[in-house]
């Protein structure tokens, strides 16, 4: 099979996706499993990837996106591929991205159709155990980020309200409230409290607040994630992080405006929840194009894709997740690979053409008709 990598959004304004489909590393394991791997010239530039270290891997340089679409069975990317990019597909095409359908579905689906492609998400891709190995390594990445965001949020040159995560001494720390204690959360309350800043989590499941109460042995303060607990932590949180998932559906708001109103000026939001609809409501206000701003003089930072941030470390971590997935694609062919591995059969949204996943119109196809 024909695997293609190509430059991630290149014709989107204000897309800063800097990670790059697999490292050379994943480039040569798969070209050693017997399969050919086009990446587009540039492609991994951004994580410090050169094209001639794509070279010594295995893989041919191609210089055009329309190329890479156009030629390759399957198509490993991070971004979601644009209605434009969809078409040069050829029929058949598998693509493997961070899709999340249920926020991007109206603009892609009559491509998808059209065009007769296969379409994967990592987000959804999950493993028997219930874990979602390649959401995972981003939500453990984006979490060990957050201390470092929020640290520059909070510096008076950036607008922030000028006080130091760790303290010092006679000078508390801040005070850090992260709302869900998924994995996410769990990495951001590790890191923040790394800075012995005062961490609280909130989520709704009593047992995920018992098994972090464990591990942190009551150093995090942890409490049920009601209305009036999220109001009254949120109002004397420095830093508010979201970290609430709903796999492949759209992130509840947890954060309302009113609430963000009730903080403090100059203090931060990170709504790492964004890339899913996001689950503070002052973020969703600033629509699709999300960024860095400030709104109800508190600064939000709502970026899709944090793990770009330290894109070269993302790109290797995200490669070893993705890697036995493309390699059970290449050994088995697309329709025998998603036949018989329940994980990538779980991230199907649409399959040569035909919506196979519930919850995205009402003509959905069940995939075992269509594989058997």
């Amino acid at each position: 099979m024909l695997f293609g990598i190509p430059k991630e959004c290149p014709d989107r304004e204000r897309c800063q996706e800097k990670r790059v489909g697999l490292s050379p590393g994943g480039v040569r394991d798969l070209v050693e499993a017997g399969a050919a791997v086009i990446v587009e010239s540039g492609a991994g530039a951004a994580a410090g990837f050169l094209d001639e270290v794509y070279r010594k891997a295995g893989a041919q340089v191609a210089y055009s996106s329309e190329e890479v679409f156009g030629r390759a069975d399957v198509v490993v990317k991070i971004a979601a591929p644009t209605p434009r990019e969809i078409m040069l597909l050829r029929p058949e095409a598998c693509v493997l991205a961070f899709w999340h359908m249920a926020v991007l579905w109206d603009t892609v689906q009559e491509q998808l159709q059209k065009a007769r492609v296969t379409a994967i998400g990592y987000e959804v891709i999950q493993e028997e155990d219930g874990v979602l190995p390649i959401l995972r390594v981003s939500s453990e990445i984006a979490g060990m980020l957050a201390p470092q965001i929020a640290g520059r949020l909070l510096e008076t040159e950036f607008g922030g309200i000028g006080i130091l995560l760790a303290g010092a001494p006679g000078i508390p720390p801040a005070d850090v409230v992260i709302v869900g204690g998924g994995t996410l959360g769990f990495y951001a309350a590790r890191a923040f409290l790394g800075l012995c800043c005062g961490v609280h989590v909130l989520d709704i499941s009593k047992k995920r607040l018992e098994l972090l109460d464990r591990y942190f042995e009551g150093r995090v303060v942890t409490a049920l994630a009601t209305k009036e607990n999220v109001e009254k932590f949120v109002s004397f949180a420095d830093v508010v992080v979201g970290a609430v998932l709903h796999p492949g559906e759209v992130a509840p708001i947890v954060v309302t405006q009113e609430m963000v109103r009730k903080m403090r000026p100059g203090r931060a939001i990170l709504d790492f929840s964004y890339d899913q609809g996001g689950c503070v409501e002052t973020t969703r206000l600033q629509g699709p194009s999300g960024g860095i701003f400030v709104r109800e003089g508190v600064l939000h930072f709502a970026v899709p894709n944090s793990p770009s941030l330290v894109a070269r470390s993302a790109t290797h971590a995200q490669t070893h997740a993705i890697l036995p997935y493309v390699l059970d694609l290449q050994a088995k062919g697309t329709a025998k690979a998603i036949k018989d591995n329940a994980s990538l059969k779980s991230g199907c949204y649409v399959y040569q053409g035909h919506v196979v996943r519930q919850g995205f119109g009402p003509s959905v196809i069940n995939l075992d008709e269509l594989l058997a």
